[in-house]
């Protein structure tokens, strides 16, 4: 599957350490790799589908300092969508109000039907990108109905119960961020941990340092974030993601056909 990162701090950080370790890991998740970084209120995102370690554009990056108060990262183990630009993480789009949203993802949907619609909307052809435009489609409903702009709450509240539901058969790692708020949510155990300091949270699918103070995200809860601190907490939903041989057999099928499109080429 993918890895994934998210800096959320009060004030901006230099992160080029932990993004490096983090980067290092795409032996395993050589399809591709991004990078956002919040900036004026938008965001400047860095993109390829390559390998991390062989990006000299990431290189290039990393050479120089990376500071933000709201960066993510991921790399990315395909099991949907083709190993192209327009399929790396982050993924962004702005709703019917122009906030502008942003979302990356680790994990597989396997099984669930609302998001077909968007197979022909996105501008690649991943399960992640649906996602996002099937959660900016929900929150333009949601103050169209209500003939103004949501809160933040409401927003952390819709957005519960849209992961509630999409968790259900679905392994469902999220970082997302609506220019207010970061979002994170797990539901498989030991994919997604924290590290908390006064001034900031950092989480990523595998520690990155190594300070004893790394933690399990808690499974199966949303988390909402501002300023390096946690601002909401949903309560618990029931959908832990197992891995089964099924599952597996999925992803199998996609790699193989992946590894004898690269064969073709």
């Amino acid at each position: 599957m993918c890895e994934i990162f998210c800096f959320n701090s009060n004030t901006p950080k230099q992160v080029n350490e932990c993004l490096e370790c983090f980067y290092n890991h795409s032996e395993e998740h050589p399809h591709g790799w991004g990078l956002a970084n919040m900036h004026s209120n938008e965001f400047v995102i860095d993109k390829e589908p390559i390998k991390a370690t062989c990006s000299q554009h990431l290189k290039n990056i990393l050479s120089h300092p990376v500071v933000g108060k709201n960066v993510f990262a991921h790399i990315r183990l395909a099991t949907m969508g083709e190993i192209i630009s327009p399929n790396c993480h982050p993924f962004t789009e702005a709703d019917d109000n122009n906030r502008s949203w942003m979302l990356i993802h680790n994990g597989t949907i396997f099984d669930y039907p609302p998001l077909n619609q968007y197979a022909e909307k996105g501008d690649g052809s991943t399960d992640s990108e649906r996602i996002l435009l099937y959660i900016i489609d929900e929150v333009n409903q949601f103050e169209k109905e209500n003939g103004r702009l949501s809160t933040i709450k409401e927003r952390f509240n819709l957005l519960y119960e849209i992961v509630s539901d999409l968790s259900k058969n679905n392994k469902l790692n999220l970082m997302i961020y609506d220019g207010d708020l970061t979002y994170i949510h797990s539901n498989m155990r030991d994919s997604l941990y924290y590290l908390k300091s006064d001034e900031s949270f950092l989480v990523a699918s595998n520690p990155l340092t190594d300070d004893e103070n790394w933690m399990p995200v808690e499974l199966n809860k949303l988390f909402g974030l501002i300023d390096g601190n946690i601002i909401f907490e949903s309560e618990e939903h029931d959908n832990e993601f197992i891995l089964t041989p099924e599952h597996e057999k999925i992803i199998e099928e996609f790699l193989k056909s992946i590894n004898r499109d690269d064969i073709n080429d």
